[in-house]
């Protein structure tokens, strides 16, 4: 009788395991779920790797695995080892179409996110003072897009700047530090909007006015020195208390370090401008296999993840009363409605990188 209970339990166990085997180790209750593998801009890595987010997606069946890339980069990969491409606005994404053989794809947009130039305090007021930026309040303001660019074409150091003598900190020629616009999104789309300011309000769209507009895109980008690929190094920097005076980075950034702790750090000593001529940056998804092709939708679409984008610092498509409602402890460093903000178009694909190209030294020919 031993030996026969004996082998009972030992079929029990080897049946258990077996069953362990076929459900992929997961207990019988938990919601079955596809992985699959993306290429995202860095300033959505946080969002991607929240628990919450990561519970919301598993319950729709999905489990993301995310790398991050320069959204302009991301057409150099080998595309064909994801299942989709998350760049941060809908220029890149045409390209990495192109390069993944799936020219057609159903890209959504789920959410955008304006630039904005994140300034120490005392840097914002000397600005102001010598009318290259418009205070709105302790923390929030406007930056003037044609005085800024008209003090960078005759290299305006921070010296010649009246009262930024009394910032010892405030030395050497007066720029934004950007991302490189060969590579990231970010960087790229600082250019398109500098560039149709330089273009006399209109877009850089043939060779005559990349010509007009290229010495000048080359100062911008020139003057920085080493280029970031990502705008998150830069952010972390600021925040942290290193970093130059003025940086570009997405409203996302900011809004989401705003909603996830209350002020301390460098927050006191932040001011928040948005450029008066700006570009939409519409993060956009584009699914590169079957397996991502919902995923796009849901994160447009599904409240809970609506809520965790709003909580990210991101704006849903068409949500402004939402976002405007989710940041209202922080009014004092945002602009939700982007008022006073005008939107420009972004230049072709190839214009823009031209630009780019120009830019940072590196041809002449579009």
């Amino acid at each position: 009788m031993r030996r026969i209970l004996g082998i009972l339990l030992g079929l029990l166990l080897i049946g258990g395991a077996a069953a362990v085997v076929l459900l992929g180790g997961q207990s019988p209750h938990t919601t079955a779920t596809k992985t699959v593998r993306g290429v995202i801009g860095s300033e959505k890595y946080e969002f991607f790797r929240d628990p919450d987010v990561v519970k919301a997606l598993a319950t729709r069946g999905y489990t993301v695995k995310a790398e991050t890339s320069g959204s302009w980069a991301m057409e150099q990969l080998a595309l064909k080892d994801y299942d989709f491409a998350f760049p941060g606005s809908s220029e890149p994404a045409k390209e990495i179409e192109a390069a993944a053989g799936v020219k057609g794809a159903q890209e959504t947009r789920p959410f955008y996110s304006p630039l904005v130039v994140i300034a120490r305090t005392n840097a914002a007021e000397v600005l102001a003072a010598n009318g290259l930026a418009k205070k709105g309040g302790p923390h929030t303001g406007t930056l003037l897009m044609g005085p800024f660019l008209k003090a960078a074409a005759e290299d305006r150091t921070w010296q010649q700047l009246s009262g930024a003598a009394a910032h010892g900190e405030l030395t050497g020629t007066v720029f934004v530090k950007t991302t490189d616009p060969a590579t990231s999104n970010s960087g790229a789309l600082f250019l398109a909007a500098a560039s149709n300011v330089a273009n006399g309000g209109t877009v850089v769209a043939d060779d005559a006015a990349l010509a007009r507009t290229a010495p000048l895109m080359r100062k911008l980008i020139s003057v920085q020195g080493a280029l970031e690929p990502s705008s998150d190094d830069p952010f972390r920097a600021f925040i942290s208390g290193g970093g130059e005076p003025l940086i570009l980075v997405y409203e996302s950034q900011v809004a989401s370090l705003l909603l996830q702790q209350q002020g301390g750090g460098d927050l006191d000593n932040m001011v928040v401008l948005y450029p008066d001529t700006t570009v939409n940056t519409a993060h956009t998804f584009v699914p590169l296999t079957d397996g991502a092709r919902e995923l796009g939708t849901l994160l447009a679409t599904d409240p809970v993840l609506r809520d965790l984008v709003l909580r990210h610092g991101f704006r849903p498509q068409d949500g402004v009363p939402a976002f405007t409602a989710a940041t209202a402890p922080h009014s004092a460093y945002l602009n939700p409605a982007l008022a006073g903000i005008r939107q420009v178009g972004t230049p072709t694909v190839k214009n823009l990188m031209a630009l780019a190209a120009r830019a940072k030294g590196q041809g002449d020919t579009p």
